[in-house]
């Protein structure tokens, strides 16, 4: 509804100043006149009255004005922690409450805006209640609105820094809070103080945690509580720790990639939430130069493929011997005239056999060149987590194999004596499609059909004893075979001619990425494991990938940071592997097994900062919300009365918070109208000079 309003408005005829400089003249010319006791002083200051008024050319403006109502904005935490307690059912009922007390305002627009839900896939901000205000006030006059109502239990992570009082100026209305929870709540949290963002596979990462309960008290006696903590869902170890202080743990990285450490403190004589009682830490495992010790019994053509291959990776620190003088070559040359390094036997499998990753037997036989005592230290070191991989040749199959040894313990396969010489495509085994080490190979075609790679033309015969074979070569004889013994692994390759695919013969292989995968799988590289679960998160989804050898079509359950389950089933993918997909709704650590495997996978922030503390507090928002006018309550002891307060009076007071009232307006249309007509004024002005010049004759 429309109204009007007048007012004066000037229109100079000359410029101020010179108005100005006119009115001190004659202001001097009179004040000169009453000194001397002039006569008609009076119609001489009327006539300059109204001269300058005609110069100002006063107007009476009329204007019509349309009222615009205020905008009162109602900001509600949604965030996790409002989740605790009945921190969620009084921000609920306080939202209502307020909507609806407002609501029966007509001269007030209200807006309510949600915010502070996190979003998976989203980075650490915690609870942002400003930047949701802002967003919202971006298209409201400062003039109309009329106050700013949070509803939250104070934890806001994007107060503005700085000067409060430059904060509220900025926001231009009083900011009021009411606070869910309760006043002094406490609760026990676990807090990651150290720990280190990767480690060397193989050694020990400190890590530094503290348990507290909140409020700390200084005159609290020392107590404890009890800690546990595992690896990539492993065996839990457990530990008594003091509270209140940091407790140092040394964690073992014991392979490659993400290496998941879970957390958990019992709970304390005050809990809001459990939820901060658990941490988890990924510190990703990262090898210092793999160590490689290459032994080739004799030259021979596929040497190089295996010296190049190794030496072209750069995080692979190679040892190669090649034995060119075994000892039935004793000739009677004397040493001096020898250029031949010696094979310093003692110190590779005795004094330093675990520094080395990998060792690699290359058409290596039994020749006395190393002791049978040495390569039971070879057995040792595999069943203690070593590698061994034997590239044979045809001493493989004679009374010089390396099977007459200490290594046949471990040797998945047993020579028969037979060499085979025929061409033939090395192909996958059942077990060879669906394993990561020869799953996919370039070249290798679909099952059922034929390789498009080259031919190799020797293989030596032997039968399985155990382990797993990947490929098979002549008459479908084991060609590739892989075996676990103890906490180590074994390969053999029974034949010496990869290196025609090196070549190009026939179109030569992919022996370079079989090789690649052999050696990577032989030193346990996650991704290259042929039994394991794994999940990951893309996005706001959570994506389960099963590797098997054996098909598997039970589902998985997944365990999600709150601790509810649910099971998912997988859909069977080409190479030995089933995924299954499941939406991501929180953040935090997700869980995934099959009963045996554990998986784990993390959505956002593993230590989210919105739980950091979770007390509801109003110290966070008390220096804008003073510096506004604004006041601070508890939901608890009830919702306050809203008033609307005109402005420059006060916006808060005991058990009640004020909304101003800015009587904000827009001009719809106005009409002008002279308040000294022209000959009207200059009438009026002559007639005071002749008064005063009458005055003066008398």
């Amino acid at each position: 509804m429309s109204f009007s309003a007048y007012t004066v408005s000037f229109a100079p005829l000359i410029p101020w100043a010179a108005i100005a400089a006119f009115a001190l003249v004659t202001a001097a010319i009179l004040a000169l006149g009453a000194w001397r006791r002039g006569r008609g002083l009076m119609w001489r200051g009327a006539a300059v009255a109204i001269l300058l008024a005609i110069l100002a050319n006063p107007a009476l403006v009329e204007e019509q004005r349309t009222p615009q109502r205020d905008i009162a904005v109602v900001v509600l935490d949604e965030s996790p922690s409002q989740d605790i307690g009945d921190r969620a059912a009084a921000s609920a009922a306080a939202l209502k409450s307020v909507t609806a007390e407002l609501a029966k305002d007509h001269d007030l627009d209200v807006r309510v805006v949600r915010a502070g839900k996190p979003t998976a896939g989203g980075g650490d901000d915690g609870t942002r209640l400003f930047t949701a205000l802002n967003r919202e006030l971006a298209d409201v006059p400062r003039q109309r609105l009329a106050g700013v109502v949070m509803i939250t239990d104070g934890e806001v992570h994007d107060v503005p820094a700085g000067d409060a009082k430059a904060a509220a100026a900025q926001l231009g209305a009083p900011l009021h809070v009411l606070l869910s929870g309760h006043p002094g709540e406490g609760d026990r949290r676990l807090v990651v103080k150290q720990a280190p963002s990767f480690g060397l596979v193989g050694k020990n990462v400190p890590l530094t945690v503290r348990v507290e309960d909140l409020p700390e008290r200084k005159d609290a006696p020392e107590t404890e509580a009890k800690l546990t903590w595992r690896k990539d869902g492993g065996p839990v170890h457990a530990q008594e720790v003091p509270v209140g202080r940091d407790v140092p743990l040394t964690i073992p990285i014991d392979h490659g990639g993400p290496n998941v450490v879970e957390l958990a403190v019992e709970p304390g004589p005050q809990e809001l939430t459990l939820i901060n009682n658990r941490a988890a830490v990924v510190v990703n495992g990262v090898r210092d130069r793999l160590k490689v010790l290459l032994v080739s019994g004799e030259p021979h053509a596929g040497e190089r493929v295996w010296r190049n291959l190794l030496k072209s990776d750069p995080s692979v620190d190679l040892v190669h011997f090649t034995i060119l003088r075994p000892p039935e070559k004793q000739d009677g040359t004397p040493i001096r005239e020898l250029s031949l390094i010696a094979f310093p036997i003692r110190e590779l499998f005795d004094v330093k056999l675990d520094e080395f990753d990998l060792i690699i037997f290359d058409r290596y036989s039994r020749r006395g060149v190393v002791p049978q005592a040495y390569l039971q230290n070879v057995v040792n070191y595999v069943r203690n987590g070593g590698a061994l991989l034997e590239a044979t040749g045809p001493s493989f199959g004679t009374p010089m194999s390396l099977f007459r040894t200490p290594l046949g313990e471990i040797l998945p396969t047993e020579p028969t004596g037979n060499v085979e010489e025929e061409g033939f495509k090395p192909e996958l085994t059942s077990d060879g499609w669906r394993h990561p080490v020869t799953d996919d190979l370039p070249g290798a075609g679909k099952p059922g059909g034929e390789p498009s790679w080259g031919r190799w033309f020797r293989q030596i015969d032997a039968h399985v004893h155990h382990g797993t074979t990947l490929m098979t070569g002549d008459h479908g004889e084991p060609l590739l075979v892989l075996d676990r013994i103890g906490k180590g692994r074994v390969a053999q390759l029974l034949s010496d001619q990869m290196w025609l695919w090196a070549r190009g013969f026939e179109g030569g292989g992919p022996q370079a990425e079989l090789l690649r995968r052999l050696a990577y799988w032989l030193m346990k590289e996650p991704d290259l494991e042929e039994n394991d679960l794994r999940a990951s998160i893309d996005g706001d989804h959570l994506l389960v990938t099963r590797q098997s050898l054996e098909p598997n079509d039970k589902p998985v359950t997944v365990t999600a940071p709150d601790g509810t389950t649910s099971p998912l089933t997988l859909t069977p993918q080409p190479g030995g592997r089933s995924t299954g997909v499941l939406t991501v709704t929180q953040m935090g650590l997700y869980r995934v097994s099959d009963g045996t495997r554990t998986a784990l996978a993390a959505a956002g922030p593993l230590n989210p900062i919105e739980f950091a503390d979770v007390r509801a507090t109003p110290d966070k928002l008390a220096p804008i919300v003073s510096a506004s006018g604004g006041g601070i309550f508890w939901i608890a002891d009830g919702v306050p009365e809203i008033r609307r307060v005109a402005a420059g009076r006060a916006t808060a007071g005991s058990g009640w918070l004020g909304l101003r009232e800015n009587d904000d307006y827009t001009v719809a249309g106005f009409t002008e109208t002279p308040l000294l007509p022209g000959i009207a004024a200059l009438l009026l002005a002559i007639g005071a000079l002749i008064a005063a010049w009458r005055r003066e004759g008398r």
